[in-house]
């Protein structure tokens, strides 16, 4: 699941980080000044100064990423032949450590990936500069979608620029509905059903003493992040919240009736209605024991590749997320910044818009085959308007959603996937679930404002 570890949020140890980035600042306050820094050179005032060298730290990917990096590395210092960009591929079981240390230590890179949930962490101490002077010179604002942008926006600055997206859906077993002469779901984006005719279709089909189950909702209860990421539209799809959107409390939210009852609603699909199981067999969806998953786009070429007998139009189709009073899907992805500290932020924006510009994402999606976030490079690819994947892209660009933008965001994602787990696994009364992980999400964000005031 390639895409997932994309969206799985880094373990940003906050404290560590505020303390190695005290001299920054510590509220957007102060960054907002910086803001103000807009490029003044000419591209050919750079050409004529001395060689300028960049340091450019991301996690590694797969052959296809690191060569889609390198093919725009190369073509950029080609365009600017006095900016060097030194770029430093670091395994992504280290790279947050590692990144985190350099902050720490004074000597961080000049450009550096962050995945969309640690922006808050990032920006709250002062590591990343403001970008949003930046993208209304020549960032080609309008051709992001708003929520995207959002996404990257910590206290009324934008401080990342997308590259990618990704996305979830409803992928069902075609043959089990037919068997049960189920209607088969819409593919149109702007018509998903609701969370009761999933419930419904997933009583018809579920059949335990065959062991087929009627729907995964959310990729179990596994690392926290990456289940996470599958339980918020829920939670936004009933009409609740997980934070305040200064991203400051969860008071008043998470412990809103709209979250409580989509909490229920979710226990209930493995309580009351048992159309869920703790428990499933390898593969359950393309062997057939399981007649809906919520997925990722990702998933299209894992099926494609390891299930090649288990094909799409055929056995199974997608179709876009269910609903209950609105719309809503998880979005962000990886994004590249500017160091608080770079001693030249101007050529790393020239590399930052290079690289995240319309033909920068066309060439990056062309060769990995990710979503591009702006609208002109998705167009730019037929397969991405047409079905399974502009289920995703449309998805993303109409009823995309940022995660709560809190510099306590693994705290918050911890706290948030233990109350499922409480209500679900351990059945235990959903108000003092819920009321515990309110503590937990307001207690850490006490702590780092007292860690800001040292």
């Amino acid at each position: 699941m390639k895409k997932l570890s994309q969206t799985v949020v880094s373990a940003i140890i906050v404290g560590g980080l505020l303390a190695g980035c005290s001299s920054q600042g510590n509220s957007g306050s102060e960054s907002s000044s910086s803001s103000s820094s807009v490029p003044k050179q000419t591209d050919a005032a750079v050409k004529k100064e001395e060689k300028v060298k960049l340091t450019f730290w991301r996690n590694s990917g797969n052959d296809t990423e690191n060569a889609a990096y390198d093919k725009l590395v190369a073509s950029f210092m080609q365009k600017y032949p006095n900016i060097s960009v030194e770029m430093t591929p670091i395994p992504y079981s280290d790279y947050d450590t590692k990144l985190r240390v350099s902050i720490a230590s004074g000597s961080p890179p000049d450009i550096m990936a962050l995945d969309a949930p640690t922006v808050g962490s990032y920006a709250n101490a002062g590591a990343l500069k403001p970008l949003t002077a930046y993208f209304k010179a020549d960032g080609n604002m309008d051709d992001v979608p708003k929520s995207t942008l959002a996404t990257y926006t910590y206290q009324n600055e934008i401080y990342m620029a997308p590259l990618t997206e990704s996305s979830i859906a409803m992928f069902y077993n075609k043959k089990l509905f037919q068997a049960k002469g189920i209607p088969l779901p819409s593919k149109n984006p702007d018509e998903p059903w609701t969370w009761d005719q999933v419930l419904d279709a997933a009583k018809k089909v579920n059949d335990p003493a065959k062991g087929i189950f009627g729907i995964d909702p959310a990729q179990g209860f596994g690392n926290a992040g990456a289940t996470a990421y599958f339980k918020y539209p829920i939670i936004w799809q009933l009409g609740g919240e997980i934070m305040s959107p200064d991203g400051k409390t969860s008071k008043g939210y998470l412990d809103s009736p709209q979250t409580k009852k989509a909490v229920q609603f979710f226990s209930d699909l493995y309580n009351k209605d048992k159309v869920s199981s703790l428990e499933y067999p390898p593969d359950p969806f393309p062997n057939g024991k399981l007649a809906i998953t919520i997925d990722g786009s990702w998933s299209l070429a894992n099926l494609k590749d390891k299930f090649p007998n288990f094909k799409l139009g055929e056995d199974y189709d997608i179709a876009p997320l269910p609903k209950g009073t609105t719309q809503a899907v998880a979005n962000g992805s990886w994004a590249l910044g500017i160091s608080g500290k770079s001693k030249h932020p101007d050529e790393a924006w020239k590399f930052i818009n290079w690289v995240t510009g319309e033909e920068g994402q066309k060439t990056y999606a062309g060769m990995t085959k990710d979503i591009p976030s702006r609208y002109s490079s998705a167009k730019a690819f037929p397969e991405l308007n047409e079905y399974p994947k502009n289920i995703f892209v449309i998805q993303n660009q109409k009823y995309g959603r940022p995660r709560p933008i809190t510099p306590i965001f693994p705290q918050m994602s911890d706290a948030v996937n233990k109350m499922f787990e409480d209500v679900t696994i351990g059945k235990r009364n959903i108000d003092a679930s819920i009321a515990e992980a309110v503590t937990t999400i307001d207690k850490a964000y006490a702590d780092v404002l007292a860690q800001q005031k040292k």
